[in-house]
């Protein structure tokens, strides 16, 4: 079989027009036929990452096909197939193909990291054929290497994931020509950070490294030149070796083309957490005690320090990062600046000193520099920090993926352009997620659109903290930094699915995705990694909590079913990229669900139920130990010793075992209820409405240890239990449903009532039937159990203003899909809301009247120069403005952490209805780019809940609301 033309569902080979072109003129160019590989040439006087990206290649094609292709460096006198890899100005014998015409390098010569691939008949004396890879630079020639080893089915993951190369006898490659144009960001990379897990597996399996060495690296840089990447932030804190350590870490880079640049507190490629108190130590005060890192105390020696390496690595392509902070990520001390005036003017002095050094170092024109004003240096530079024009400003995230500021017109027109530093992983406040890849797609995907729109395309820097279980974010990251304009908002999850696809072949890819997609939504609602006690409620809605643990089962049962269709040289790949962060989170989630029910059994006084809560959260506990011992110890035969760990001991506040509650066991037996929406008894009636058509539960539990019998029945011949009785020694759950086609018209109270233990409970219902007539007559949403709750991206109208318009993000948010205001750069729209802003509208019908709270669950992005607000109305009454969040403050238990820990901001307001009946609830854009997830209207008596209430039901959007909020909670 041939491995021939997977290129299209390659990103970042097949972008959009501007970016790359390609045709299969003429036969295919067989790398491999009858047993004999095309030998590969590539000058001697290239550059060596060129030369060794070539030795890549020949790797690659053995990979595939089992046999080793020859690498010259002179042309053979004879040859029926040639590889010819070599970069334009530095490969004779390519630059004579241009000059010949021969070779199109129209769109390719000149430009940053551009590559042409094509066959040319002929191109040498003696050579038959040849399949040429030309690129405008070192590192354009190696992404076209690259290219065509993905082509021929090896994955940018193949030894990181352990994605299997499938053999192919014969291995053959289109004609082309295939260009890729230009990338969207010029510089796109990682940082490895928070790397303590890596450290354990470097010092572990990578011999002679020790914490991260040269050995690690090469695998780093390779992995990123295969993903189309050029830039690395390296590994910093005190558990790994600092990158410059090993004196050929970068001459190594260079060699691979990577640049290397430092995080915001190193400045110059300077780490303070291993460097400065050696430095220190070797350069003491006059009076023998030790200089502090403190520009305002010690600036000659800083300032020696920082010149040092610059001129230790002037000789390699480097970033050069500016400012100052203090040592470890901590803040800029100043001993004598104590205002910020003061310490903006000590800030500048310190980038000039700094230019200085470079200048005198490296070169006058040396780049890029950059200045990273992240956290207090946020402040700083907005108090009036003068950057040079030609530096890099790079725009930080608020850690947990919304951009904190953006460019300005003046800022946009920098000769040195915008950057952003995003969070893909992260330790801090309020918590940490440096565990699984748990990033929307689609949120990355909204937000660096947005930062595209605003001009920010010079760097795109990426925490992806131990880099494993990044593959999936990482590698959208990677694809949308060279084409942004690829994929729109509806297309995120074509990525997911071209990217299983070649991973795992095409048969599952769109599962795959998929159940990637469900994945990423269940995390929306709440990371795994910030899963706490009382978090989702075990009373209301069905059981909130259970039916987020249904879900999570479903996927868990989804991803294992595919995974057991898989040969079996994709079971270690398919563990590492979907098993495991599937069933980690949902394992993760089990145990604190197992837990709190657990402590409701507790505070209702079970007796062997209250036990069992327990053993099924210890339970989910050591399985989750037991499937992350497994990633660790017999995945891959063992070679990912030590890099798979939840609760890295440096994570604050990370989930562990919880804690629970056990009973000591008495010889004792007794019957109680508790009913939904009630944590003991049943004060709260059971509601059922014709167009919700509700089941409801009923725990009945043993508050002894003895079994006991018990009885269960209704006073209406149409309320159905899902049991009639029976034995329990500790706890049964009991669901209620009402049989529609037998219930008359109208409202009625009905009774269940479960007996045993010489007890009797009276469970009251509140069944409401307005009849399958008006059901199929509805309009809109329909108010039930006192709320009404609407999916945002289900209006029943969208009307686009003034340029503007509301859009469908698919895969954003809690429910599937969010609505986003757009275009991002739009100006605010503060009044004429009816005539000049885009709306949503909603159908709603009122069985209710009065003045109802509304709550608009919207994305937590942020704008700390602007503002984030929307606008609400009903029907043509007066439109309120709602106000979100504007400024991350990094602070635990505030506003702005408790909407990162949830994924949302509740915005609310009021609307009065005055008459019941059909309504109209309108939504306007105020500001440019905020996202819309849910609305929920409390007509009364809606309980406090994590998550909204399941939507309402909607004759179009959803006509079947008991099966699609999937209420088959836990039974236990």
């Amino acid at each position: 079989m041939a491995a021939v033309g997977v290129a299209p569902l390659l990103p970042g080979m097949l972008p959009a027009a501007a970016h790359a072109a390609a045709s299969s003129d003429g036969p295919g160019f067989p790398l491999v036929q009858d047993g004999t590989a095309a030998a590969v040439f590539v000058d001697a006087a290239d550059d060596p990452a060129v030369i060794r990206a070539a030795g890549d290649l020949q790797a690659d094609v053995e990979r595939v096909s089992g046999v080793r292709p020859l690498l010259l460096h002179a042309l053979p006198e004879r040859a029926a197939g040639l590889v010819l890899v070599g970069t334009l100005g530095s490969s004779p014998v390519i630059d004579r193909l241009v000059a010949q015409g021969r070779l199109d390098v129209s769109r390719v010569r000149g430009r940053w990291e551009a590559s042409v691939t094509q066959v040319v008949d002929r191109p040498a004396p003696g050579v038959d054929r040849a399949l040429v890879i030309a690129g405008s630079d070192r590192r354009g020639t190696v992404y076209g290497v690259y290219d065509t080893s993905e082509r021929i089915g090896v994955s940018p993951w193949y030894w990181w994931a352990d994605v299997p190369v499938e053999h192919e006898d014969t291995v053959t490659v289109p004609a082309g020509p295939f260009k890729r144009y230009e990338p969207s960001v010029r510089y796109r990379g990682v940082f490895i950070n928070d790397e303590q897990n890596m450290t354990t597996w470097s010092h572990r399996t990578q011999e002679p490294d020790k914490n991260i060495g040269p050995e690690t690296y090469k695998r780093v840089f390779e992995l990123l030149l295969r993903l189309k990447a050029n830039y690395l932030w390296p590994a910093m804190h005190p558990y790994s070796d600092f990158f410059n350590k090993y004196r050929e870490n970068p001459e190594l880079a260079d060699r691979y083309g990577i640049v290397v640049g430092s995080s915001h507190p190193e400045a110059l490629l300077r780490n303070g957490v291993h460097e400065w108190d050696p430095w220190a130590q070797e350069h003491p005060n006059a009076d023998g005690s030790l200089p502090v890192y403190d520009y305002t105390v010690n600036p000659g020696v800083i300032s020696d320090y920082w010149r040092a390496r610059a001129r230790e690595n002037a000789a390699y392509e480097s970033s050069w990062t500016l400012g100052m902070r203090g040592l470890h990520d901590t803040a800029l001390e100043t001993k004598y600046a104590t205002t910020i005036p003061e310490k903006v003017v000590v800030m500048n002095n310190i980038i000039a000193d700094q230019r200085r050094i470079l200048t005198e170092e490296v070169g006058a024109a040396v780049e890029p520099q950059i200045f990273i004003p992240y956290k207090e240096v946020l402040d700083l530079y907005n108090a009036g920090v003068q950057v040079p024009d030609d530096v890099t400003l790079i725009w930080p995230d608020d850690n947990h993926g919304n951009m904190r500021q953006l460019p300005t017109e003046g800022e946009r027109a920098r000769s040195g352009g915008n950057g952003i530093y995003y969070h893909l992983s992260y330790w801090g406040r309020p918590r940490s997620y440096l565990w699984l890849d748990t990033t929307q797609l689609a949120k990355v995907w909204q937000e660096l659109r947005r930062v595209h729109e605003h001009g920010v395309d010079r760097m795109w820097i990426f925490n992806v903290g131990d880099l494993k279980s990044i593959e999936n974010g990482l590698s959208f990251c990677m694809d949308m930094a060279w084409d942004v304009d690829r994929r729109g908002a509806d297309k995120i999850e074509d990525f997911m699915a071209e990217w299983a696809g070649r991973q795992f072949g095409h048969r599952h890819r769109r599962e795959i995705a998929a159940i990637r997609t469900e994945y990423y939504r269940l995390a929306a609602e709440r990371r795994p990694e910030f899963i706490d006690r009382d978090v989702f409620s075990v009373i209301h809605h069905g059981d909130e909590g259970g039916r987020r643990m249904a879900a999570y089962d479903r996927l868990v049962e989804r991803a294992q079913a595919v995974g057991a269709q898989l040969p079996e040289t994709y079971r270690d790949a398919f563990y590492e990229l979907v098993e495991y962060p599937v069933h980690g989170a949902y394992l993760m989630n089990l145990k604190y669900y197992w837990a709190d029910r657990n402590a409701l059994a507790a505070r209702q006084g079970r007796g062997a139920g209250t036990n069992r809560f327990a053993d099924l959260a210890l339970a989910a506990h050591t399985d989750e130990q037991a499937l992350t011992a497994r990633y660790n110890t017999e995945v891959a035969g063992g070679k990912w010793d030590g890099f798979i760990n939840p609760y890295p001991s440096q994570i604050p506040k990370a989930p562990g075992r919880p804690s629970v509650t056990r009973v000591t066991r008495q010889e004792t037996s007794g019957l109680d209820v508790a009913a939904e929406g009630n944590e003991t008894g049943a004060d709260r009636p059971l509601s059922f409405s014709s167009y919700t058509r509700d089941r409801r539960f009923l725990d009945v539990f043993n508050s002894g240890f003895l079994p006991v019998t018990w009885a269960a029945e209704a006073n209406r011949p149409w309320v159905r239990l899902s049991s009639a009785g029976g034995t329990i020694s500790e706890q049964v759950r009991l669901w209620v449903e009402i049989d529609w086609d037998r219930v008359p018209e109208g409202t009625y109270d009905a009774t269940v009532t479960v007996s045993g233990a010489d007890r009797r409970v009276e469970v009251p219902l509140r069944v409401v039937n307005d009849g399958e007539r008006a059901r199929r007559r509805a309009r809109g949403f329909v108010e039930a159990g006192g709320y009404v709750s609407i999916d945002a991206r289900h209006a029943d109208r969208k009307v686009a203003r003034g340029g503007c318009r509301w859009r469908t993000v698919r895969g954003l948010g809690r429910r599937g899909g969010a609505m986003e205001a757009v275009p991002s750069m739009a100006a605010p729209i503060t009044e004429h809301f009816a005539t000049g802003a885009p709306e949503l509208s909603y159908r709603v019908r009122f069985t209710s009247t009065g003045t109802f709270p509304v709550t608009v669950f919207r994305l937590p992005s942020l704008d700390e120069r602007g503002h984030r607000r929307l606008a609400l109305a009903l029907d043509d009454h007066p439109v309120t403005v709602l106000s979100g969040q504007a400024v991350a403050t990094g602070n635990r238990g505030d506003a702005w952490a408790r909407n990162v820990e949830e994924g949302i901001e509740k915005l609310t307001a009021t609307v009065t209805v005055d008459t019941p009946g059909e309504h109209v609830v309108r939504l306007f854009m105020v500001d440019p780019a905020i996202a819309v997830d849910q609305l929920v209207i409390d007509t009364g008596g809606l309980p406090a809940t994590y998550l909204a209430p399941p939507e309402s039901y909607h004759p179009v959007f959803n006509p079947d609301p008991a099966t699609a909020t999937g209420l088959d909670a836990p039974d236990q």
